[in-house]
């Protein structure tokens, strides 16, 4: 039987040969703009302080205002521990990413490194991942937001009714209304264009920076180096299920990669961003860590919201420095909102571009040149999630969707070295290949120590995609269409 994709007398790949296909790099760069092709084009207006700051936006943030709380009587005062640990394995995968960036200068992130180099099949998995990666955690990431507006709200003397600031079945709640305006705050943003989001995300990044930086100087002014001993209350093996919770901290860094279309240099700013962004990010991480080990002992994190806040209003005794920092907290966390988000509607334009998914993902605006539909499709869906599932099973979900994507794109630093050794690179890895064979072990290793409840999400999840490929991707496949030309080629 023949689709509507594949021209009467076109050879039909069969599924083994389809799901092993790669697609050209040059088909890539020429679909991109760079080349042929019609309609509308992402436009190329972003240097290398937005690339950077898309990154560290996307990602600063998330394990400090959200998940800190929770991972502190994982790991006890040896949480900074857990941070360096998920820091190094997040290291490891930017510096692949890094390479590919360069390579690959095309928007779709790791999805589109993986179709160039490991065939459809792979490609279509590590999307689907990424699918759960940008858009579970844009929602988890809007719910830590909830909290940090009811405790704007306490400081204020002023109640938010917990049936409408939690989601079902936490503490009363209803829906999450916060979370839900949130998304869709950022959805509007993005859909006005790219330049103007991106402009607006590089303010609050240096908001956030401050808010940050403002926490440190104030904890460390409670330090208590006694605090740290025993420094491992929890052992080992709970700074290793920390550290794979807190992985979820480093997710982000690799929006900046999605920006391949819309950077006015991709092969020289792409890998700039990513490994500078790292290098930021992981930094004020550990200090923020250290810091607020220093000013309160390790149990007093258990069943903390909002942690930080109410860390700095004890330690100052001021309601207003509790209300800055929070004000501080949300600005931050609508930054990560607005980076997510864009990364996960340019994943959906490559994989749209390719037949993955429906068209409407891929339609680009002629007039700011954004894709406008499937913004809003995305942040329509994304806004329901948010306010109706629980923070912490989002988070663990994000992980391991994103360590397994991470696996992949180090895997094809490797496959594109030996396949295309003179492909013009921009940025190589350190250290090849040692360099991304410990990314692998690493997000292999951090994988291993999510919950068996995890790992059955991700199980379901991977049933659910294979049946969308099998009805869906496959039979709509620009790849298998084309699939005479290519066997030429």
């Amino acid at each position: 039987m023949t689709t509507h994709n594949i021209a009467p007398g076109t050879t039909r790949p069969t599924l083994r040969q389809q799901l092993g296909a790669r697609k050209p790099i040059e088909s890539f760069i020429a679909e991109a703009g760079n080349g042929t092709g019609d309609g509308p084009k992402l436009r190329r207006t972003l240097g290398l302080l937005h690339l950077t700051m898309i990154s560290v936006g996307a990602t600063l943030g998330t394990g400090i205002f959200v998940v800190l709380s929770s991972s502190v009587p994982m790991a006890g005062p040896a949480v900074w521990i857990s941070f360096a640990i998920a820091g190094l394995a997040a290291l490891f995968a930017a510096l692949s990413y890094a390479e590919m960036a360069g390579a690959v200068p095309v928007s779709g992130s790791s999805y589109t490194y993986t179709y160039a180099t490991m065939g459809e099949g792979l490609a279509w998995i590590c999307g689907w991942c990424l699918v759960l990666e940008y858009a579970v955690s844009v929602a988890a990431i809007a719910v830590g937001a909830g909290e940090y507006l009811n405790e704007m709200a306490r400081s204020l003397g002023v109640g938010l009714p917990a049936a409408l600031t939690n989601p079902p079945g936490s503490d009363g709640g209803v829906f999450n209304i916060p979370a839900l305006l949130i998304v869709l705050f950022a959805t509007v943003l993005l859909v006005r264009g790219t330049k103007e989001s991106a402009m607006v995300n590089t303010v609050l990044v240096f908001i956030k920076i401050a808010v940050l930086l403002f926490f440190i100087v104030i904890a460390f002014s409670a330090f208590t180096s006694g605090n740290f001993d025993p420094l491992l209350p929890m052992g080992t093996a709970g700074v290793s299920a920390a550290a794979a919770r807190l992985f979820f901290s480093y997710i982000g860094f690799d929006a900046a990669s999605t920006a391949g279309e819309e950077a006015k240099n991709p092969q020289r700013d792409l890998p700039r961003a990513i490994v500078l962004s790292m290098v930021i990010i992981t930094s004020l991480y550990i200090l923020v860590a250290i810091a607020a080990i220093g000013a309160r002992q390790w149990t007093w994190f258990e069943g903390k919201e909002a942690a930080l806040v109410q860390l700095l209003e004890e330690v100052t005794g001021q309601g207003w420095v509790a209300l800055l920092f929070a004000a501080g907290a949300v600005l931050a966390i609508v930054s990560i909102v607005i980076t997510v988000l864009y990364g996960q509607t340019r994943i959906l334009v490559a994989m749209s571009r390719d037949g993955m998914v429906p068209k409407v993902f891929g339609r680009i605006s002629p007039r700011n040149g954004a894709p406008v539909a499937g913004t809003w499709i995305t942040g329509g869906v994304v806004a329901l999630v948010a306010g109706l599932v629980p923070l912490g099973q989002l988070a663990d979900a994000t992980s391991i969707g994103t360590l397994f994507a991470f696996s992949l794109v180090s895997l094809a630093v490797i496959f594109l070295r030996r396949t295309q050794p003179q492909l013009p690179r921009t940025f190589k890895v350190p250290l090849y290949p040692l360099t991304p064979i410990l990314a692998i072990l690493f997000c292999g290793y951090l994988m291993l120590n999510l919950g068996v409840g995890t790992w059955v999400v991700f199980a379901v999840w991977m049933v659910i995609g294979a049946a969308i490929y099998l009805g869906y991707g496959r039979r709509n496949s620009k790849l298998a269409a084309n699939w005479d030309m290519l066997r030429k080629n």
